[in-house]
């Protein structure tokens, strides 16, 4: 992919006429597509019926190469010319810098990896805003089976759609990522075999960075969550994060970790302040946390703050940075160190409500057992042990929750 964009930003010289719409001109386009090989077919034949090309919009490979030199900061357009960007050309002869500017320009991608036409409009498309932050948390973790990304994106797109044919739709999302992969692995993000993918070297280190992720010798953190008020046992976990990770990515963290469901709103509180989600379910200053950073609220061992999640139940949890350790090589964080205690059940109705279903449970002939027991979900009041923290199953939740 980045010869195809120094070959492209090459061809531009000192720049070429677009049409009245913006867009290559069908000359220009037939020349793009045998200079770079793009696999596009200009007014292809089906049949005996030939079927005009009428835009460059409609051969996907060279649509993709130009709008990626766009996103890149290779080339702009300016009065109907397309012009390069003389500050980027340093780029063309920095590879290493190249690749890094075009794995950043990867989430501005979506229309040009994903195009729309008359009859097709991509799910993967529509959310990939909220999609390709949560593949590269996956693939940070590891080598993914490539069906686990495919599940991972159609979780994240299908609620937000009512689907006359859910199968089809699944079927074209999971096309949609493999078209991905495919491109992932040209530009060498990705390494592929017939069911995985693995980043690449390179790109682990990019993804570290965009997540917020550390480095082999960077802080990292130790931080203790307490349930509080939990008691026989107190409810806990032990993780090592990096400080860099947004409230938003430690969120998503600490419902893994904890064992909760992840369907109520949540808020953080540090010293008075707020943070947390905009929602019309409150009125209340709350600060953005996807725009703050972990280091930026806990700075020094032995600091704290309160993580509350389900603003009815409310779960407070006190949340202590115990030390500030050195992230080791070959470690993907975040880590599950320990824990103790089982997850309440959601909707339970607080620490009051949990410790009245655990009396209910333990005696059977309380009231409230069978009910309880069948509202649980479960076959019998013993299969529900308090003390029970399956702390290797949580752990590998964690990795592939990404």
């Amino acid at each position: 992919m980045q010869e195809e964009l120094r070959a492209f930003t090459e061809w531009v010289g000192e720049g070429r006429k677009l049409t009245q719409t913006g867009k290559l001109t069908l000359s220009d386009a037939r020349t793009l597509v045998a200079l770079l090989k793009t696999g596009d077919e200009i007014d292809p034949k089906i049949g005996d019926r030939v079927f005009r090309t009428k835009s460059s919009t409609e051969l996907p490979g060279l649509n993709l190469i130009v709008e990626w030199a766009k996103a890149t900061g290779l080339v702009r357009v300016v009065k109907g010319r397309l012009l390069p960007v003389k500050k980027a050309a340093p780029l063309l002869n920095n590879p290493k810098r190249l690749w890094e500017a075009s794995f950043t320009a990867l989430g501005k991608m979506s229309q040009a990896l994903f195009p729309k036409n008359y009859w097709y409009s991509s799910l993967v498309g529509e959310e990939f805003a909220l999609i390709w932050p949560a593949l590269q948390r996956r693939l940070y973790g590891g080598p993914v089976p490539v069906a686990n990304l495919r599940e991972l994106a159609w979780q994240i797109a299908s609620p937000y759609y009512e689907m006359r044919d859910p199968q089809a739709q699944r079927r074209m999302a999971d096309q949609d990522i493999d078209r991905l992969l495919t491109v992932l692995s040209r530009l060498g993000v990705v390494e592929l075999t017939e069911e995985t993918a693995a980043l690449t070297p390179a790109a682990v280190h990019a993804v570290q960075r965009t997540l917020g992720e550390a480095a082999p010798g960077e802080p990292i953190y130790q931080i203790r969550v307490t349930l509080q008020e939990s008691a026989d046992p107190v409810i806990w976990r032990r993780l090592l994060v990096s400080p860099g990770i947004t409230l938003a990515r430690l969120h998503d963290i600490l419902v893994t970790a904890m064992g909760w469901e992840n369907s109520h709103l949540h808020l953080f509180t540090v010293g008075g302040v707020l943070y947390g989600q905009a929602s019309p379910e409150w009125d209340l200053d709350v600060r953005d946390e996807k725009k703050t950073r972990l280091q930026e609220v806990l700075t020094q061992a032995g600091a704290a703050m309160e993580y509350e999640y389900d603003l009815g139940d409310s779960w407070r949890h006190d949340i202590v940075l115990e030390e500030i350790l050195t992230a080791e090589e070959g470690v993907r964080y975040p880590v599950l160190v320990d824990g103790a205690g089982a997850c309440p059940p959601e909707d339970v109705g607080g620490i009051g409500g949990y410790e009245h279903f655990r009396r209910a449970l333990a005696d059977p002939g309380h009231d409230e057992h069978d009910e309880y027991v069948h509202w649980a979900g479960l076959d019998s009041a013993q299969e529900f042990d308090p003390t029970r923290f399956a702390l290797e199953a949580t752990r590998r939740a964690l990795t592939s929750a990404g």
